[in-house]
């Protein structure tokens, strides 16, 4: 038995809702599709999730105000009516006609966690390359290399989870906003010693953001790491450039890269935004704005 969970946000998902509710009949399975709208402004995309509503076995309900990341997906885990939850987000879609018997398959073995893995389509277009090289390059991991850091390779864009594990985690709804919570979620099932199984079956995340728009949420994110990391919620060793950060701040080094930061601030962002990025720029340049915002908040 499985209970399916999709958020969304001014986004439509019958496309998505539609082939997981053919795969769930093929499979022979009991099971729910329930989606939640985190209180969409654009009439449109509600127009047209609302027949959701009428496929078998699926659910598709308004919220009246926005809850946010955290707080959406916990509703819908309350919701839930069966042992297995699969949390999938709005803007994927399963890469096999396989993928809920995949999963079905996984649940009879040990692991109260699976997860399958980020896969992503090509894509050409200029003002989308940063956020695809990225996602390609850092999320977009084979079953091999996802071993070698099974909790640190962990994505919540799509898992599966048993429901009684999840009411004792949860999303973590203390601090909002963008980013990282990838790596508080999986920071909390290595805390609590709770077994992550990883398989090889990618979901396809489809809805890319402009280079300008990725920047932005990468310093939305870095500022919600840093909330986290004061708060406790995640260690110092869990993300690579916390961990970067937390030495050079151990070294007295944080001066240089602030330095650096404010003199080649603009060069980097030229680069970001060029049909050519470099992660390796990219990588300094979210490592000077972690540096600056401790300038900021001290």
């Amino acid at each position: 038995m499985i209970s399916i969970l999709i958020p969304t946000y001014n986004y439509n998902v019958f496309l998505l809702v539609e082939n997981l509710q053919k795969q769930s009949e093929s499979a022979n399975v009991v099971y729910e599709i329930l989606v939640l709208d985190d209180a969409s402004t654009d009439k449109k995309f509600l127009e047209e999730n609302s027949k959701i509503n009428s496929l078998k076995q699926c659910s598709f309900q308004v919220l009246d105000q926005n809850i946010g990341r955290s707080k959406i997906r916990n509703l819908l885990a309350e919701k839930a009516r069966y042992d297995w939850l699969l949390f999938l987000d709005a803007d994927t879609f399963p890469s096999n006609s396989e993928f809920i018997s995949k999963y079905l398959a996984a649940f009879s073995k040990e692991g109260s966690v699976v997860f399958g893995g980020i896969d992503y389509p090509k894509n050409t277009s200029e003002n989308f390359k940063l956020r695809y090289k990225y996602g390609c390059e850092r999320e977009s991991m084979s079953l091999e290399e996802r071993l070698k850091n099974p909790y640190r390779s962990f994505i919540t864009m799509g898992f599966a989870i048993k429901k009684d594990v999840f009411e004792k985690i949860k999303f973590n709804e203390n601090l909002a906003g963008y980013g990282y919570e990838d790596s508080v979620f999986g920071y909390e099932l290595q805390k609590n010693k709770i077994q992550l199984l990883h398989i090889d079956n990618p979901i396809i995340h489809l809805n890319l953001e402009t280079n300008e728009d990725f920047i932005k949420k990468s310093q939305m994110a870095l500022q919600n790491l840093m909330k986290f990391y004061k708060a406790g919620e995640i260690d110092g060793e869990t993300v690579k450039i916390l961990k970067t950060y937390l030495k050079l701040k151990k070294l007295n080094l944080l001066f240089v890269v602030r330095k650096f930061f404010k003199i080649s601030e603009n060069s980097l962002l030229k680069n970001l935004n060029s049909p050519k990025p470099s992660l390796f720029f990219f990588d300094l340049y979210r490592l000077g704005y972690l540096s600056s915002l401790k300038v900021k908040n001290a």
